[in-house]
């Protein structure tokens, strides 16, 4: 965990930093929001655009660190501790990069964003795949529906076929790369229908399982 923190910490303090140096060259609007076709469609004031990211960052890295001491299943977090403190990182990356995407778009580096984001959310929904396997029953990581925690089996069972079906998705995701137009459809289906059909298919295997009761 110190190591994922450190990491971590240091990822901010560089975006911090990088937000101090770039703010004289900034305009006083940065663009900070763009539509499925990669252009832009929202724009902020720019000491939000600068700093908003890295806040939120330390933000999101203080609730990561919070969540394994209130979790009442603490020692389930423990066994799946390495991959949750490697999704810490990769998440607070994942951040990293959407933040310095948008320095890049406002200093007048042009290129499609949708393009440009495509890879880091396929990476982060294959890693969320590896997670989701390996997660152990706890109240914060994971599938949790009343079927999940209820039952441990039931608990495992769907968080093989979540993982793998998140998995499948981070790949697809990126095949969105090729069809910039169409990247949401590849980004959004397959999330969807893995989150939908993990909750679906806990409620069956729990009813499967009582039933051989």
């Amino acid at each position: 965990m110190k190591k994922s923190i450190i990491m971590s910490s240091i990822i901010i303090l560089i975006a911090f930093i990088i937000s101090i140096y770039v703010y004289p060259q900034m305009p006083d609007k940065i663009a900070s929001h763009w539509d499925h076709k990669g252009q832009v469609d929202g724009y902020i004031s720019k000491s939000w655009g600068l700093f908003l990211m890295p806040v939120l960052s330390l933000v999101i890295l203080a609730l990561f660190i919070f969540i394994p001491k209130i979790d009442p299943l603490k020692k389930n977090l423990k066994k799946f501790r390495k991959y949750y403190d490697r999704f810490i990182v990769l998440f607070i990356l994942f951040l990293f990069y959407i933040y310095l995407l948008t320095i890049f778009w406002n200093l007048n580096y042009k290129f499609n964003m949708t393009q440009m984001i495509i890879p880091a959310f396929g990476i982060l929904f294959y890693y969320i795949g590896i997670l989701t396997e390996n997660a152990k029953q706890n109240w914060f990581i994971g599938i949790k529906t009343p079927w999940t925690l209820s039952n441990n089996k039931v608990w495992e069972k769907t968080h093989k076929v979540g993982g793998q079906l998140f998995k499948i998705a981070g790949l697809l995701t990126l095949i969105g790369i090729l069809f910039p137009n169409y990247a949401i459809y590849f980004f959004l289906i397959p999330v969807l229908f893995a989150a939908i059909y993990s909750i679906i298919y806990s409620y069956f295997e729990y009813q499967k399982l009582n039933k051989q009761k």
